[in-house]
């Protein structure tokens, strides 16, 4: 096993020539003393600067686009500035719809022309959201802790106050 390795070793730092000819005149053109383990540094670092070359054209110009799941700035864009407007367009459908229902409700005669007013119904069509507003346990907890705190500082700092003003 030990003598594999060795031969292995031999043959990456023997001395070869790559000696390029013409055919029909065979003049030598131009020769090259390589080693195998020339070869294989040479061809490993032109596949990383390959690599990394094709990594940069992808990453840093408009051609990435066209890779699934990257996606133009421009569209980026478009698209939040369509959600803001459909967001503002809700919005104002609710408060229509709210208005036209309190125009029914008059017009039915369930509800008093006095007691209407567009400022009402607007402030009926913003919902509040379903938000839990109760305290937990934890929360009432910390409140008792505050509180105590500050009952047992306010004194100490009301006698200093009254010790100044003496």
């Amino acid at each position: 096993m030990a003598k594999k390795k060795r031969d292995f070793r031999k043959k990456l730092f023997i001395k070869n020539r790559l000696v390029i000819l013409n055919e029909d005149t065979f003049e030598e053109i131009f020769s090259f003393r390589l080693t195998l383990m020339n070869v294989f540094v040479m061809f490993t670092l032109g596949g990383i600067f390959l690599i990394l070359v094709t990594t940069f054209i992808i990453a840093f110009t408009p051609l990435r686009e066209f890779i699934p799941g990257y996606s133009s700035s421009q569209l980026k864009k478009n698209a939040t500035e369509l959600a803001i407007k459909s967001d503002s367009l809700e919005r104002a459908l609710k408060k229509n719809e709210a208005y036209i229902k309190g125009v029914q409700k008059v017009l039915n005669g369930q509800l008093e022309y006095a007691k209407f007013n567009k400022d009402s119904i607007i402030g009926e069509a913003d919902e509040p959201s379903d938000l839990n507003m109760k305290a937990s346990e934890e929360e009432i907890k910390l409140r008792e802790e505050v509180a105590k705190i500050e009952k047992e500082t306010s004194p100490k700092k009301g006698n200093k106050n009254k010790s100044d003003k003496k």
